[in-house]
């Protein structure tokens, strides 16, 4: 996961994924402190891993990105490596007003690959490119 987040969530996910490879399931007692840790962001990113809108996208090279199908039906595109969503929430909730830790994009990401839920996609090299080049020409 890096080392991008505070010690307790970096924490509370590995626990997650530890009960989820023991028990194939999170229950009750991780609702409560995900909501305490990530605040507004964690049951709308638990949604996201419940609705499967989180894909791992890979290349043959091993360069990895996500993807995670937001709410309002838009693609975005997630870099757990260094902790970064191309959505809007994520630039003004997290980096302008530093309110939150993360969007709940990013936290689907997260979730899931404590889960084991992320779906994952293997495309080409220039397949990768071009969905990385495809959110900079939609910021531009």
């Amino acid at each position: 996961m890096g080392s991008t987040l505070p010690a307790v969530a970096e924490e509370l996910l590995r626990e997650i994924k530890r009960v989820f490879q023991e028990t194939a399931h999170a229950g009750d007692p991780f609702s409560f402190r995900l909501k305490f840790v990530f605040g507004p962001s964690a049951v709308p990113a638990l949604d996201l891993v419940d609705h499967r809108s989180v894909t791992r996208v890979v290349s043959p090279s091993g360069r990895t990105a996500y993807q995670v199908l937001g709410t309002s039906g838009k693609l975005y595109t997630c870099y757990s490596s260094c902790h970064f969503c191309t959505c809007p929430a994520f630039g003004f909730t997290v980096l302008q007003k530093s309110e939150s830790l993360l969007c709940k994009h990013i936290l689907a990401v997260y979730l899931s690959q404590a889960m084991g839920a992320c779906q994952e996609l293997t495309v080409s090299e220039e397949q990768l490119t071009n969905i990385l080049l495809a959110e900079e020409e939609d910021e531009g």
